[in-house]
């Protein structure tokens, strides 16, 4: 499948970039577009767009990486699995910036025995801002003990408060910044 496309420029924050695309049958699911990066002082940038969605024997997508600017921006989320054993996509970081992007949240693993994708990590907070949450990893389907570990906080920046850990599917959560 297609991977998303680079978000636009937007007038304060960048656009969102697009979805992967979710092939139909037989293939994994594109990746999300990353978010464009802020090109004036204090714009936000965009946020990453999320993975497509895996086809009959495909593993979803990863997410796209969100931009940076002022504030930062949050990763994508992965795409599900879609069929025994496919795998879920990871989440991305979320960017740096004065209070830091979150983590994308992990893709659903496929049925049976597909694994869960991780959660992404948190960006690092700028001076007084907070550091970024981590995604959350996401179970396997519910037949399967789930897999997919949270993604870690961020810290933050001087006077900031540090991220909170992702959420694991049931597996290893995520550390606090």
């Amino acid at each position: 499948a297609g991977n998303g496309g680079l978000g636009g420029l937007g007038a304060v924050p960048g656009a969102n970039g697009a979805a992967g695309v979710a092939v139909l049958s037989g293939g994994h699911g594109g990746n999300g577009g990353a978010g464009r990066s802020a090109t004036s002082a204090g714009d936000n940038g965009g946020n990453g767009g999320n993975g497509g969605h895996g086809g009959a024997v495909g593993d979803g997508g990863n997410g796209g990486v969100g931009g940076n600017g002022g504030a930062g921006s949050d990763g994508g989320s992965g795409g599900n699995g879609n069929f025994e054993l496919t795998n879920g996509g990871a989440g991305t970081a979320g960017s740096d910036g004065g209070n830091a992007g979150n983590g994308g949240n992990g893709g659903q693993g496929g049925s049976v025995s597909g694994d869960g994708g991780a959660g992404g990590r948190g960006g690092v907070g700028g001076f007084g801002g907070n550091g970024g949450n981590g995604g959350n990893g996401a179970a396997r389907h519910a037949l399967e003990i789930g897999s997919g570990a949270g993604g870690n906080g961020a810290s933050g920046g001087a006077g900031g408060n540090g991220g909170n850990g992702g959420l694991g599917g049931t597996a290893a959560a995520g550390n606090t910044g």
